[in-house]
């Protein structure tokens, strides 16, 4: 059974609200009578495109996961640098999202608040991180290069979490989130001249 038109806008304008909302108000701000209200519909319509919030959500994540893989895809070009240098852009470009859309970043990494399996939030959201293994892989054929992406990661959002928060500019005296991010490729990658 196909979604009709008419049906499938309602639903990418649902979507579309919960974006904006994320984006400009954070993650609480999206309850399904907020999105509701600011798509011009009743509080119940929701429900007949997303039969429960999980799903909605998993579906505004969506669109996180695939902003940041254009992104990445675009500042990686034709991928003619070396694998290190090819992390290091995909770095910038996580953390220059993760800054300038916190909502959005919060969303899309909270497992807790998605269904990861719906609406292909997982085709999404996996192709970033094996790229990211793949990479790592290139960079480090010595390691499990699973464990060490997973771990990049995680010290990547660290280092978004904390930068949000002013903790790591008060500690570090830092200006930008630059040497941060390469004394963390240097701790999961090796120093650059290894």
């Amino acid at each position: 059974m196909s979604v009709s038109e008419p049906n499938a806008g309602l639903r990418a304008r649902l979507v579309d609200v919960g974006v904006e909302l994320v984006t400009t108000e954070g993650v609480q701000a999206l309850s399904l009578r907020e999105i509701a209200r600011r798509a011009g519909v009743s509080h119940g319509a929701p429900r007949r495109y997303f039969p429960t919030h999980l799903e909605l959500l998993s579906a505004i994540a969506r669109r996180g996961f695939e902003e940041l893989a254009d992104r990445g895809t675009a500042a990686l070009g034709e991928g003619t640098g070396s694998p290190r240098e090819q992390i290091a852009t995909l770095g910038r470009v996580y953390l220059d999202f993760a800054l300038t859309n916190r909502g959005m970043h919060e969303l899309m990494f909270r497992h807790d608040l998605l269904e990861s399996n719906e609406l292909g939030l997982r085709d999404a959201s996996l192709p970033i991180f094996s790229l990211l293994v793949d990479l790592v892989g290139r960079a480090r054929p010595d390691a499990d290069a699973r464990l060490v992406a997973g771990a990049l990661l995680a010290n990547l959002y660290g280092i978004a979490q904390l930068w949000t928060w002013g903790s790591l500019q008060l500690t570090t005296g830092a200006a930008d989130f630059a040497p941060l991010l390469r004394t963390a490729l240097d701790a999961h990658l090796g120093s650059e001249g290894r």
